[in-house]
């Protein structure tokens, strides 16, 4: 029983030391020198599953057999902790031991008994199991070491207590040689803090960073730096506090961002780019019906002009090479935004520089450019489509031109030719103020420009460079040697040559004159068809619409039918049906005319029926080509 004594202190008997030590979660028992129990508390025999009595008096051996002892297999480290007590000293040890219920991580402390005189008359043995523990460890272990992001421990000093695998590769620093380094040593914290202090001693409360998540710079060991998402979480012990820094590197992160940033504009590019065409091909085939109007009367006024009026035939063929040249363009803007192959031949440098300056020469003048050519007259010719060649050219001079106007004389551009290699080198160079460093990577972008509202859309160097690439070359900036752009096309001299022959065909003889049918809903276009067939020896019954175009089919032949694909009413496909019911042997006399060289519903009906087709604006070259193709397709 407990008592007090004489000055009030509370004294215990040994029933209750007994009492108080079985209290004890941890395994206790006293043993003379010989290993006899003589005291176990009630951990200890309910972990042997022995009542006291089995126990005292005996060693551990005879408590649990010989068999069983030397499963547990203690015997080395039991004997050494206990020799080591005998002598007086504490021994301690740590580490997996074999028990009844299998393989235990166990804590041992012995302590030396002494009597009243100091002597040592036994040993006191404390175990404490920490399997449970040790679990807990190792799987914190696992998910530290199996984590994706770097995790830090650091305690209230700010010193580094744990530095898992993934903060090694990330950092690029050992774990030895992180732990107890100062954790702002090796990732920049001040960016939490209110103050921007480095210094990391956390304050008595919690501090006002934890749980804050942030966006920062991590510096490797070896200096490079990278992007980073940093949080920081708080973990109360008994003992002490730490602090779990988790940081994420978003270097990754950040390249996937730039690259759907990417994606994104080039998506929004071809998406411009896609309505232009659809804007295109509508422009287009509002101008193809005007420029052939332009086209074939220059060229009769040039024939008429040549017996009545000599000294306009210059005029009339300026005329009809202008507005050719507006024809060409509209259809190698076409071609680019159909991604057609480029038919080529071979084409002489020269001649090529000579009829862009000869086309721009009237506004280079007036805008006082003067203009230096350097070819040499041996440059080998190059294939290459001669349209969107002239294209390219043209694109380029109008462009120094009009960089050019705001500047002092004297202004000047040169274009020179010289062989490169397996390439030939065409420069455009100007003493302009050149282009900004800054913006030379833009310059070829689809609607990028410098020039003021109102001039340019910023299409032409983004079209010239889609041409070069598509004949197999390049169009890049340099610098230019007077000081402003240089733009330089380089073109490989060999290549394979599609050229495209015109066949010339005899107009039939004026007693043999032939009947065709002319329908075009632009009475001026129509009217100029006949006027060309009528020089190649048909007589022609011309309509503006396709009802009275199936009346006069319904009632006699014809060696030759153009029709307008698209019209109102009884259209172009409505036509060729028509023929093709009533009357098939004529659809393969018949010949499509349309300036809808876009348009999807246009390019079904030519695949459907097969028909060839001459696009607006037309020469009458080509309309030879058609009236060719037609014929010998009719006499097979």
């Amino acid at each position: 029983m407990t008592s007090r004594g004489d000055n009030g202190t509370l004294t215990l008997t040994d029933t209750d030391l007994r009492t108080m030590l079985d209290t004890i979660p941890a395994r206790l028992a006293l043993v003379d020198r010989e290993g006899r129990h003589c005291y176990v508390n009630a951990a200890y025999w309910a972990d042997l599953r022995q009542p006291p009595e089995r126990i005292l008096g005996r060693t551990i051996r005879e408590v649990i057999g010989e068999e069983t002892y030397a499963r547990m297999r203690p015997d080395p480290i039991h004997r050494a902790l206990f020799e080591r007590a005998l002598a007086g000293e504490v021994g301690v040890w740590e580490g997996w031991l074999g028990y009844l219920e299998g393989e235990r991580y166990v804590h041992r402390t012995y302590y030396p008994f002494r009597n009243a005189d100091g002597a040592v008359v036994g040993v006191v043995g404390y175990s404490r199991d920490l399997t449970e523990v040790k679990a807990n460890e190792a799987q914190y272990a696992a998910i530290t070491a199996a984590a994706l992001d770097c995790i830090i421990v650091f305690d209230e000093g700010g010193r580094v207590v744990e530095f898992n695998p993934s903060a090694e590769r990330c950092l690029g620093l050992a774990r030895e040689a992180a732990i107890g380094r100062p954790v702002g040593t090796l990732i920049d914290l001040a960016a939490l803090r209110d103050d921007g202090k480095a210094g990391w001693a956390a304050p008595a409360g919690t501090p006002e960073w934890v749980g804050t998540r942030i966006e920062t710079e991590v510096v490797r060991s070896d200096g490079t730096r990278f992007p980073a998402e940093l949080a920081v979480g708080e973990v109360r012990l008994p003992s002490r506090r730490l602090f779990t820094a988790y940081l994420r590197d978003l270097s990754a992160v950040r390249v996937a961002e730039a690259e759907i940033r990417r994606q994104r504009e080039v998506l929004h590019e071809n998406e411009k780019m896609a309505a232009f065409g659809s804007l295109l091909a509508g422009v287009a085939h509002e101008l193809n019906n005007p420029l052939s109007i332009v086209i074939g009367n220059a060229m009769m006024l040039g024939e008429e002009a040549r017996d009545l009026a000599p000294a306009l035939i210059g005029r009339t063929d300026r005329i009809q090479a202008a507005a050719e040249r507006c024809g060409r363009i509209v259809r190698s803007f076409l071609a680019l935004a159909r991604q057609n192959r480029s038919q080529v031949k071979p084409m002489s440098v020269s001649m090529a520089v000579q009829t862009a300056l000869e086309l721009l020469a009237y506004s280079l003048r007036g805008s006082g450019v003067t203009v230096e050519r350097d070819i040499p007259d041996d440059l080998p010719d190059i294939p290459c489509d001669h349209d969107q060649f002239n294209q390219v050219l043209s694109n380029l001079l109008v462009n120094a031109r009009q960089v050019l106007e705001a500047r002092p004389q004297p202004r000047l551009v040169r274009v020179s030719a010289m062989l490169e290699g397996d390439f030939v080198r065409i420069a455009v160079a100007d003493n302009g103020p050149g282009v900004p460093a800054a913006l030379r990577g833009q310059i070829f972008d689809p609607f990028f420009t410098t020039k003021p509202a109102g001039i340019g859309m910023g299409i032409g160097l983004a079209v010239s460079r889609g041409i070069v690439e598509v004949h197999g070359g390049t169009l890049t900036l340099e610098e230019s040697a007077w000081g402003g752009a240089c733009f330089v096309i380089r073109l490989p001299r060999r290549g394979n040559v599609d050229v495209v022959a015109t066949q010339a065909v005899a107009a039939p003889a004026a007693f043999g004159r032939l009947p065709a049918l002319v329908l075009d809903d632009e009475g001026e276009i129509a009217a100029l068809l006949a006027d060309m067939l009528d020089r190649q020896g048909y007589d022609c019954d011309v309509v503006d619409n396709g009802e009275a175009a199936l009346k006069y089919l319904a009632e006699r032949d014809y060696e030759l039918i153009l029709c307008d694909l698209r019209m109102p009413g009884v259209d172009g496909a409505a036509v060729y049906e028509w023929l093709h019911t009533h009357r098939p042997h004529l659809c393969r006399r018949l010949g499509f005319v349309t300036g809808d060289t876009l348009g999807s519903a246009s390019e079904a009906v030519v695949r459907h029926s097969g028909r060839p087709v001459l696009e607006k604006p037309f020469v009458p070259a080509a309309l030879r080509q058609l009236v060719a193709e037609i014929r010998a397709g009719a006499a097979d």
